[in-house]
Order: C-alpha cells, then structure tokens, then sequence
C-alpha cells in the first residue's frame, strides 16, 4: 500500500463512519416515529435496516486491519483508526437500539397510555447528539464533542420524570402494565443511546487531544 493509497483509505474510513452515522440517525428518527403513529410497516423498515448499518461495522472494522497490518500508522492516525472502530460498535449499538423500539412498536395493541410528547422530545435529542457528534469526529472539533456529550444530561432528567409517571399510573390502573412497561423499555433504550453518543464524543476528542476523558 502506496502512502498515497494509504492516504485515501484513511479518508474512506472516515467517509464510512459518517455514512454509518446517518443511517443510524435516521433509525433512531423513524423508530420513534413509528412508535408515535403505531406505523408497524415502518417499524419493519427500521428492522430491516439494521443489516445495512451492521454491515458497514464489518467493512470497517475489515479496513482497520488492513491499514494496521500494511501500514505503520504515526501515533495521530492510530488514536484515528482504533476510535474509529469504537466509533463504529457504539453506532452499531445505537443502531441495535432503535431496532428494539422498533420491535416494541410491533409488539403493541391498542392506544398509548398516555400521549407521546416527552419521549419523542427525549428520542430528538439524541439523535441531534448523534447528528452533532458525527460533525464534530468529521471537523475533530473538541468543543462541540464536548457540548454534545452535555445534552445527556437533558435526556436524564426526562429519563426519570417520565419513569416515574409512568409507575404511578401503573400503579393507579393495572389495565395499563403491559403497555406502560414497553414505554419503560423504550425510555431505557433512548437512555442508552444517549450514553452511546457520549461515548462517541469521548473518542473524539481522544483522537483530537491524545486525552481519555470522561464526559458521560
């Protein structure tokens, strides 16, 4: 592998993490959105995207090795390459995640519980995490990696009020446990997405400032 080649395989690595950072934004979008409406056939197409996102860890992490076994990597362009697999395993989890609303989405009978304002807020700021923090690993741009991974703690506090709305009305009307329970897993979900956007951010500024912070 030419320096030059090499060169370019570093730039498609960071084109493909982008790329997978998208189809993962828009899970997490259409995933709530399918919830929100009861929409079961776009909930199957937030299913049936998974395979695509999944496939894109596979190519990358393939290229990662690649560059590691055929090239001898400076220490900035290593700290680039390995966050950039850990990068992609966290959007493959975000992206497993929206899947599993997804599945919840089909596995509901009948209306909501309550009306579906907060969650789809809680769910909106974390996939602008994801959008932020695509933009930041794109611009290795600390400040907004580190503004980003601060939005978490908005998505924590709607966490645990909508929590527990939700148990005293279970409390109140056990007619309603089975559905308000599947909220309860939804709102985990999000939670973890969040935390899996943050873990993003941290890679970020490790590639950027040679720093392992802790920013979740």
């Amino acid at each position: 592998m030419t320096r030059t080649k090499y060169h370019e395989s570093l730039d498609i690595l960071k084109r493909d993490v982008k790329d997978m950072g998208k189809l993962a934004t828009e899970a997490i979008d259409n995933s709530i959105k399918a919830l929100k409406e009861l929409d079961k056939e776009l909930a199957k197409t937030v299913i049936d995207g998974d395979q695509p996102i999944d496939d894109y860890e596979m190519k990358i992490e393939k290229s990662i090795s690649q560059i590691i076994a055929l090239q001898s990597p400076t220490a900035g362009d290593m700290r680039f390459v390995t966050s950039c697999l850990k990068i992609a395993i966290d959007i493959e989890r975000m992206s497993d995640l929206a899947a599993n609303i997804a599945e919840i989405t089909e596995r509901m009978e009948g209306d909501h519980v309550k009306p579906l304002v907060d969650i789809p807020k809680m769910a909106e700021i974390a996939s602008i995490m994801l959008e932020q923090a695509m933009v930041a690993f794109e611009n290795s741009d600390v400040e907004l990696a580190e503004a980003t991974a601060k939005k978490d703690d908005e998505i924590d506090s709607l966490f645990h009020a909508i929590e527990k709305e939700l148990i005293d009305m279970m409390i109140e009307d056990d007619s309603i446990i089975t559905n308000a329970s599947h909220l309860l897993f939804v709102l985990r979900y999000i939670e973890r997405i969040g935390d899996h956007a943050c873990n993003i951010c941290e890679s970020i500024v490790y590639i950027a400032d040679a720093q392992r912070k802790d920013l979740n």
